[in-house]
């Protein structure tokens, strides 16, 4: 079994790919961490090495096929990736989103207890809200060109959750309650 878990910006997408993997016993990859390897190897930060995305198309080939080649040599794994489901058709395709602020306010704690991770140097909510946007704007670009989907559509998915009120608790329970059946 593959699952593939995708949605925006701090809906706790990779809190929720890690927990399932880890209840399953199934192996974890994480294609932001991919991405941002990358981006550190050509000297640039995240949202530039996206943002040069828009325009080659190398940018995202690279990570696709260590995601298809994943997919034809492994089982049993959940992978956490903006376009896995897409890459991976085979997959149970979950979806997770939260609003822009609770999102913003997600990153922004976490950024305040990882602070190497804080590329940007944002100093509050509202300059990772200014992010956020900047950064579905330039996914919905590429993905649109390269792909031609929306990979924001919570219609591209077998199950969609708005974590905007719930706990981690709550996200993880439904999703896993969705997998079991």
């Amino acid at each position: 079994m593959i699952i593939t878990v995708s949605g925006t910006m701090g809906s706790g997408k990779s809190t929720l790919a890690k927990k399932l993997a880890k209840k399953l016993n199934f192996d974890y990859f994480y294609m932001g961490q991919i991405f941002r390897d990358l981006a550190k190897k050509r000297n640039m930060n995240l949202r530039k090495y996206l943002e040069l995305g828009e325009t080659d198309p190398r940018v995202d080939k690279e990570v696709d096929d260590y995601q298809k080649k994943l997919s034809q040599t492994c089982d049993n794994f959940v992978i956490d990736g903006r376009v896995s489901f897409y890459i991976i058709p085979n997959s149970i395709k979950l979806y997770i989103y939260s609003s822009i602020e609770v999102g913003a306010e997600r990153i922004f704690n976490d950024l305040k207890n990882n602070p190497l991770r804080n590329e940007g140097n944002l100093k509050n909510v509202k300059e990772v809200e200014k992010e956020i946007k900047k950064r579905l704007k330039t996914d919905k670009k590429r993905y649109k060109k390269y792909y031609n989907i929306d990979v924001f559509n919570p219609n591209n998915f077998d199950l969609a959750i708005d974590t905007s009120d719930l706990s981690r608790e709550e996200v993880f329970n439904i999703a896993y309650n969705y997998i079991k059946i």
